[in-house]
């Protein structure tokens, strides 16, 4: 595995970014903290995001080089379920998953020659897209597009819809919380509690020579090169930074802020 370029970049330049990368010699990984939807925190340091990323980012430097998807399942986990044994009770997490450590990982076998898609995560293999966007996501963006159309209609500037209290992200904050519930159950993600694995994608790879791009849905589109994709992002900020038009999106380009969401992507070959 040749790595070619990587970059991290934090959505608020005052934060530091719930997304990671892990590079060893058997794995290549992009790990996305999800973003708190409650004020409890797991850890005091950080937020519930950027935790459970570097929980992840352990376990994943951990693993024999055999380890399968499934393997990876199950144990990262039991990884995150420790956590709650050690500090809060499981059951409040089983009827709480708003309050529950959770990401999305993508992650490249060296050994198996696959990709596993656990959530949210894209990419690029050999130029060509393949992604494993959460059922509702999508939904949600467009409430909260006619949303901020409304506001803009009743009179509120661009503007004050990009201050850090978002009034339309507020609106779809319940409809979140309720759609949670279904983690691990229409939809998976990492979050302690089992990963029902018909909703992992694993792309196979052959062993002819493959360029390959990970990277977390903080880039609404992927290029073939970091530089591609920072300028598909740009025009992006430039042409609607409230993420309604063509590219929607459950929050905005907050001013003040590198973009909408925290941004991770690596290029490599093998």
């Amino acid at each position: 595995m040749k790595i070619l370029e990587q970059s991290i970049i934090a959505k608020s330049p005052n934060k530091k970014s719930e997304d990671g990368i892990v590079v060893t010699s058997d794995f290549i990984a992009v790990i996305d903290g999800s973003t708190s939807k409650t004020k409890r925190r797991h850890c005091p340091l950080m937020t519930n995001g950027r935790y459970a990323m570097l929980l992840i980012s352990r376990y994943i430097r951990k693993m024999p080089a055999n380890t399968s998807s499934h393997q990876f399942c199950v144990g990262v986990t039991r990884a995150l379920r420790r956590h709650y044994w050690l500090r809060f009770p499981v059951e409040r997490m089983q009827q709480h998953p708003e309050e529950r450590l959770c990401a999305s990982a993508i992650i490249f076998s060296r050994m198996r020659r696959e990709i596993w898609l656990v959530g949210d995560c894209h990419c690029l293999i050999n130029g060509i897209y393949h992604d494993n966007p959460k059922p509702y996501e999508q939904n949600l963006a467009e409430i909260r597009a006619r949303k901020v159309r409304e506001l803009l209609m009743q009179g509120m500037t661009q503007d004050e819809l990009r201050k850090p209290l978002d009034p339309a992200r507020e609106v779809i904050i319940p409809t979140m919380l309720e759609v949670m519930k279904n983690q691990n159950k229409t939809y998976a993600v990492i979050d302690g509690f089992p990963i029902p694995e018909t909703k992992v994608s694993i792309i196979l790879l052959d062993f002819q020579p493959w360029e390959i791009v990970l990277a977390s849905d903080g880039y609404p589109k992927l290029g073939k090169t970091l530089e591609e994709t920072e300028a598909m992002l740009d025009k992006q900020r430039k042409n609607d930074p409230l993420n309604i038009g063509e590219f929607k999106a459950t929050k905005a380009f907050i001013e003040g802020n590198n973009s909408f969401d925290d941004r991770s992507y690596i290029r490599f070959t093998v």
